[in-house]
């Protein structure tokens, strides 16, 4: 029997791994929404763009990385344990045949009913027929994308439990890479140059599948179809699956109510919303989402040793780790959203206009960014016990408050309050996911926990006060973009030295825990 030697790594230092990988992927994001903003600005044709890959993309979530993988690895991870590779290796085969012929209908599905998607995800778009109608065909186009990031997502589940990290972390860089290519080198030759970005998400899609190829092969794993709907391993695997489709469906359906009321609002702010959404997704891609990937088939494989203690320690480092990142650049986000937008998305037809109301929706976007990272952290522990009840249930009632904020925070912040209600609904999802861990075996002091998230607020509030009131200017010359580039990281490391000081002071464990980490590096211990 062959297992997996993810136990023995350290959560930060696998964590590390995806999140060097995952940091990669997101610079390319950012670049790609660059080139985006770049040639297309905010408006007809990036509402259409976006409001069209938000559906494959909303599906890719309950069907592929949000939902499929957290259902598939617990099952597999336990298969390895106490059956061996050749078991968990039959049953990616049947769970495979399946994924490609249900999504494969599901595309076919989606490339039919287009129009009637649109209309109710996008019904503003009706009194523009041309942008109804583009978003119809760039829809078809790109559904798909969606048995692609499926059969990707699978596969970085099988690596992920066999400790291979890295290569399924940088997948998406082939996505990201694949739109950013496309457009620059295609954009000149389309009547309409936002099918690029369309054409480009489907190149993107197969990189991101094809660069875990090789990794798989070096495992093991040879696919043969088995066509085995009465599997017992696949009937474990879709009644995890479901609760958690269920769920994710709830929290996908607000975003498409979003994007519906966002329709009727004024131009652009589709655009607006999404923008500042791929800013605040950074730093929860490059280690919340990181963590959660490293914990899940670690948990898994604990829960299956029935390793209580274990899971206890993993829990406690994992949050810590999660909110000694993920606080600080909220506030980041929040005190320096502007200059952020500016040096990133405020060229060729991206206007100062665009950048106000970019980062009005990133400063709402940045306190639910707390919430929807230990959301990610937490809910692989409900998954490693093939529990995926309660965080549906939990989703549902976020989603339900989420809904019931739109009209006061719309009355108020207009487009920026759709962003509001979703951070509110983020940090509230959490609380729930927190106040039931006990009851599935995985303890911890919530004393701790509170006193924990104080230092560390205090600190990146304190350490970007003082950034702000840094008074230091090097640059003299007339580039733009240096202008802006010192503008943002000079704050920002005064900023970093200032919070890890006043964590040390206060006594973050987590600062003690990475020098411990740095200096064994540096000395070869």
């Amino acid at each position: 029997m062959s297992i997996s030697n993810v136990h023995k790594k350290s959560l930060l230092g696998s964590a590390g791994i995806v999140s060097g990988a995952t940091a990669f992927s997101r610079v390319l994001g950012l670049i790609r929404e660059q080139v985006m903003a770049y040639f297309f600005g905010a408006g007809m044709a990036t509402d259409a763009f976006l409001t069209a890959f938000r559906i494959p993309n909303l599906l890719r979530d309950m069907f592929a990385e949000g939902a499929l993988s957290a259902a598939f690895v617990p099952v597999f991870k336990e298969k390895m344990v106490k059956q061996g590779d050749a078991d968990a290796f039959k049953l990616a085969d049947v769970v495979i045949t399946a994924i490609l012929v249900v999504v494969g209908i599901i595309v076919l599905l989606g490339i039919i009913a287009a129009p009637a998607i649109v209309y109710i995800s996008a019904n503003g778009f009706t009194e523009i027929p041309e942008k109804f109608a583009l978003t119809v065909s760039l829809t078809r186009v790109m559904m798909i994308y969606l048995l692609l990031v499926s059969l990707s997502a699978l596969v970085m589940g099988m690596l992920n439990s066999f400790g291979r990290f890295g290569v399924p972390a940088l997948s998406p860089a082939l996505f990201n890479l694949g739109i950013i290519v496309t457009v620059v080198i295609l954009y000149r030759f389309f009547d309409q140059p936002v099918y690029t970005l369309a054409l480009g998400v489907l190149i993107g899609g197969a990189g991101q599948l094809f660069i875990q190829l090789p990794a798989l092969l070096k495992i093991g794993f040879r696919f043969k179809p088995i066509f085995n709907f009465l599997d017992e391993g696949l009937k474990r695997v879709v009644n995890l699956l479901m609760p958690m489709i269920v769920g994710l469906s709830a929290g996908r359906i607000n975003i498409l109510v979003n994007t519906l009321l966002a329709s009727f609002l004024m131009q652009g702010s589709i655009s607006f919303l999404s923008y500042a959404y791929r800013l605040m997704h950074f730093p929860l891609g490059v280690f919340a989402v990181a963590l959660g990937t490293v914990a899940l088939p670690t948990v898994s494989e604990m829960v299956a040793r029935r390793d209580m203690d274990g899971l206890k320690r993993t829990f406690d480092q994992a949050i810590s780790l999660n909110l000694f990142v993920v606080i600080p650049s909220a506030v980041f986000l929040a005190v320096m959203g502007r200059e952020v937008v500016e040096l990133i998305y405020t060229w060729g037809a991206f206007s100062e206009a665009h950048a106000a109301n970019t980062s009005l929706a990133l400063l709402h976007y940045s306190y639910g960014l707390v919430g929807f990272a230990a959301v990610r952290v937490t809910v692989p522990f409900y998954y490693a016990f093939n529990d995926s009840k309660l965080p549906m249930k939990a989703s549902v009632v976020s989603v339900v408050v989420n809904m019931a904020l739109y009209y006061p925070l719309i009355k108020v912040l207009d487009f920026a309050g759709l962003a509001a209600a979703t951070s509110i609904a983020g940090l509230l999802n959490f609380a729930i996911l927190l106040y039931y861990l006990p009851s599935r075996g995985v303890s911890f002091s919530l004393g701790r926990f509170g006193l924990n998230v104080f230092r560390i607020s205090l600190a990146s509030l304190l350490a970007f006060y003082a950034a702000k009131l840094f008074p230091v200017s090097l640059y003299r010359g007339d580039l733009k973009v240096l202008s802006r580039l010192e503008g943002l990281l000079l704050p920002f490391v005064v900023a970093a030295i200032v919070y890890l000081a006043l964590c040390a002071v206060m006594g973050v464990r987590e600062v003690r825990d990475i020098s411990r980490k740095l200096f064994r590096r540096t000395t070869g211990g």
